[in-house]
Formats: structure tokens, sequence, C-alpha cells
């Protein structure tokens, strides 16, 4: 954790009906001082949206040689390489390399995203998914932000809805590769 970072808590109810997964979700997040609301939520999202055993966040924008989010199996080995905001095609391809899975959420403009990545050496680019969601759906959530936070977040048919402190929201969740 970086000097000066807000801890924030989140107790997630998890309904991913796509995936199977039911589980209510302690959460303690490090908000770095140069880190925006949104870019935090979307980090909780992926870590919501990615779960599964052995999944962590990593020290967030202080972490250079880390993703935002990964998962380990029970040896250590890297499974999932899970970037959030707008990485660039370097990172992509190091993930790509050292994960079996590599993820990307973002909050932003896919296609601005996703622009800088064309003609790129990017390894397995195909397998690399970019998720986005519905223009405003996170900035609308991320104003509802405190230190000690309660959301139910529901995912169905690629469709999320999330209650965030008494805010609710709803969004698709938009995938394509990073090909």
């Amino acid at each position: 954790m970086a000097i000066g970072s807000t801890i924030h808590t989140f107790t997630v109810h998890l309904s991913d009906v796509d995936r199977g997964v039911y589980d209510e979700l302690q959460l303690r997040v490090a908000r770095h001082p140069s880190e925006t609301a949104p870019y935090m939520l979307t980090r909780v999202l992926a870590y919501c949206l990615e779960y599964e055993e052995g999944i962590g966040f990593s020290e967030g924008v202080a972490a250079t040689d880390e993703p935002a989010v990964m998962v380990r199996d029970l040896t250590g080995a890297l499974v999932a390489w899970v970037e959030v905001g707008a990485p660039d095609a370097a990172r992509l391809h190091t993930g790509s390399m050292k994960a079996e899975r590599v993820a990307i959420y973002t909050h932003r403009d896919p296609e601005k995203v996703a622009a800088p990545w064309a003609g790129k050496r990017i390894h397995r680019a195909d397998e690399v998914l970019l998720h986005s969601f519905e223009p405003g759906f996170v900035e609308k959530l991320a104003d509802a932000i405190e230190r000690r936070n309660t959301a139910t977040l529901t995912r169905t048919e690629e469709r999320i809805y999330l209650e965030l402190n008494g805010v609710s929201g709803e969004t698709d969740v938009f995938t394509r590769s990073a090909a």
C-alpha cells in the first residue's frame, strides 16, 4: 500500500448467475491518492466479475510490474492477469506471456482504449478480452463510494445490476478481443 492511500471497505453480495458464483465478499481496497473513484470502482467490479479461488488485488496504481487484479493457483502460479483502465500493449504482452488468461476492464470508451494496440505485438491478442460498460455507468455509481460500502452485484446474461450504498445502476458488459 502506498503512503497516503485511503482504505475503503466493500461488503459485496455477489450473484454471478452466468458463472454460477454466489458469495459474500469482504474487500479492503487501498485507493492511491492519484487514483480516481471510477478507476477504483472498476477495479472492484473486475475483482467481482473475475472472482474465483486465488484472486487478489495488487498494490494498484503503485504496482508497475503486476496487474490490478490477479489470480494464482494453489502452487502460486499466475493463472489470470486482469488489467483495469487503459493498459498499453507492452503490459498486455507481458501479462499474456505470464498468465493463462488476460482480461481488461475499462470504464472508458473501449475503441479509444484499444486503438493504441493496433499493430503492436501482444502475445495471443485474440484471447485477450476487453470488457467495458455503458457510458456513465461507473461514473454515476463511483459518486456513491464511501469509506465503508455495501453493494449487491448481480450478473445475468452479461448484464450487471449494481446497488452501491443505496444508488442503483445497470449495464450490459461488452466484451471484445484485443486483436
